[in-house]
């Protein structure tokens, strides 16, 4: 994977707005991130999160504006197979399906070799050396289903990454985890985007984690009300969430988004 260029943009939006069954999803949204950032996207429930990564991965078409991905409609990009890595909120539809570790790593190479066609040694190989990145190499003969959600978790990024992508992009990916093991997580992630040379697009609740971790983070609730770096200020978490928010901070524990309230 090649190293981003000084000044690259990696996702460009441009008026963009998306209707679905008449109501308005995305409204005029424009946004802008330049390769090799890690970036954290927030909001509400209903915001609009999802539909703004499906737009950026050409998966829905906006009924107004323009999408581009370094530089290329987004949907012409799908079929290249090797530039962007998607974690999508439910990676596999029967957690029970007995599928090892190392085939659902595979499944990531299906773009690149075709699905009717068998792996090759490469294939494998670079599906290993995934495994070896999120640190579950010993777990490539275990199926899927008997892992913890962490470790299921850290197997669905290794599958993301065996695309070999310039962009990655998670659409919530630490739901359901405990704190220890979101943060090693944002952490591995953070490590492998400076290794591999990618941009990082994740969607998160978590405000205190975005924040700690991030370089940018963009707020969204059907526009953009915010994209800067952390920290963020409670306006801009207002505008964002539509109700009055504030910083909680007690020492090591991460903190809290919460109405504001009279002692």
């Amino acid at each position: 994977m090649r190293a981003p260029e000084m000044g690259e943009t990696a996702v460009k939006l441009e008026g963009v707005w998306v209707n679905f069954n008449g109501a308005v999803i995305l409204e005029d949204v424009n946004l802008t991130i330049e390769a090799g950032r890690y970036v954290g996207i927030l909001g509400p429930n209903g915001a609009g999160k999802s539909t703004l990564l499906k737009a950026i991965l050409g998966l829905i078409r906006p009924q107004r504006g323009r999408v581009r991905v370094f530089g290329e409609p987004p949907e012409k990009l799908r079929h290249h197979g090797d530039v962007v890595g998607y974690l999508p909120q439910r990676p596999l539809g029967n957690p029970r399906f007995p599928v090892t570790v190392l085939d659902v790593v595979l499944m990531g190479r299906y773009g690149r070799i075709g699905l009717l066609k068998r792996p090759r040694r490469e294939d494998r190989d670079m599906a290993r050396r995934r495994l070896e990145d999120l640190g579950i190499s010993h777990l490539a003969d275990r199926l899927i289903g008997d892992l913890s959600g962490g470790e299921q978790q850290r197997v669905f990024i290794a599958r993301a990454l065996n695309v070999e992508p310039r962009l990655l992009v998670l659409d919530e990916p630490m739901v359901s985890l405990d704190a220890c093991v979101q943060d090693d997580i944002f952490e591995l992630v953070n490590t492998l985007r400076e290794k591999l040379n990618l941009t990082v697009l994740i969607v998160s609740h978590d405000i205190g984690a975005v924040a700690r971790h991030m370089d940018d983070v963009v707020c969204i609730n059907r526009r953009i009300h915010v994209h800067q770096p952390p920290p963020i200020g409670r306006l801009g978490l207002e505008s964002t969430f539509g109700c009055a928010v504030e910083y909680l901070f007690h020492g090591e524990i991460p903190h809290r988004v919460v109405k504001t309230h009279d002692d």
